[in-house]
């Protein structure tokens, strides 16, 4: 294994060892980089979970650890998370469904660890999976129900939260997910990225399910939920984060505030008055790319 000196880095096929342990007055953050995919400069798993946990490595009490290439071999280095981030492709496929990974995350859960769910890492299958995230994370972008449009979101109104400390309005295009199963009446789940796409967005030909169908027709002029938070019985908090398909928004100041403040939130420290502040260079945005053809 090799540790950072912000930072432990894995890959999946490493173990985790003493060395990369967080010291006792640290909040251990393991964030989970699936393995390539898609075309060049989209879901940027690796590049994006490294960014990440770069700006988190600034924060003071934070021990942010990245997991390259998908699920840990080693899920040791799972012990003593205060949160744990999945950014990863998701679906049937979905690394933390196979086997009995839903087993080991409830154990997690459980504790009150602390779960965030990027981009794709917010779709499972309908039944225990879906389930599982309803309790968990509070919704899921669930197949043939859920859409997955390339639109431009104008967040006008903010709402106030610890997890929204210092974002200001803003508007970005990316392939936001919106109809997402959430838990019936939206018990518990609190929104935070809410924006109205326009009915050619809603029924347009990039989205899927695609055509007119009943539900989608009825929810012409509707404000839909892109990012939410829940609080837990268990204790644990819960965080869904439908953007990211596009590794360049990480170089918006808002958008990537609301998503290291929620990271902050999950792991139950303070989110500062106005937010967790990096900065992200062009260049910074350009590093750990996977290698892909164009």
């Amino acid at each position: 294994m090799r540790t950072l000196i912000a930072y432990g880095v894995l890959a999946a096929g490493w173990s985790f060892t003493a060395a990369g342990a967080p010291a006792a007055d640290t909040a251990k953050i393991v964030l989970i980089a699936g393995r390539p995919s898609h075309g060049p400069g989209e879901h940027e798993f690796n590049a994006g979970c490294k960014l990440l946990a770069k700006c988190l490595a600034q924060v003071p009490g934070l021990e942010p650890v990245v997991v390259t290439g998908g699920w840990p071999r080693d899920e040791s280095v799972l012990e003593g998370a205060r949160t744990l981030v999945f950014f990863m492709d998701g679906g049937g496929g979905h690394p933390m469904i196979q086997g009995d990974r839903l087993e080991t995350i409830q154990k997690l859960m459980d504790k009150g660890v602390g779960l965030v769910c990027l981009h794709y890492a917010v779709e499972v299958p309908k039944g225990t999976p879906g389930d599982k995230f309803l309790d968990w994370i509070g919704g899921y972008y669930e197949t043939g129900f859920s859409t997955n449009p390339h639109w431009t979101a104008q967040f006008t109104s903010i709402p106030e939260h610890p997890i929204t400390r210092g974002v200001q309005p803003f508007e970005i295009r990316d392939e936001w997910y919106f109809n997402i199963r959430f838990r019936p009446e939206r018990k518990g789940v609190t929104p935070l990225l809410v924006a109205k796409p326009d009915d050619q967005t809603r029924e347009g030909a990039s989205a899927a399910p695609r055509g007119p169908k009943r539900h989608i027709v009825e929810a012409r002029g509707r404000d839909e939920v892109v990012a939410w938070a829940v609080e837990r019985p268990d204790g644990g908090r819960g965080f869904g984060f439908t953007g990211a398909h596009f590794h360049k928004n990480w170089g918006d100041p808002n958008f990537r505030k609301l998503v290291l403040n929620a990271i902050l939130w999950m792991a139950k420290l303070d989110v500062p008055p106005a937010g967790v502040e990096t900065a992200v260079t062009t260049e910074e945005l350009k590093q750990n790319l996977d290698p892909k053809r164009r």
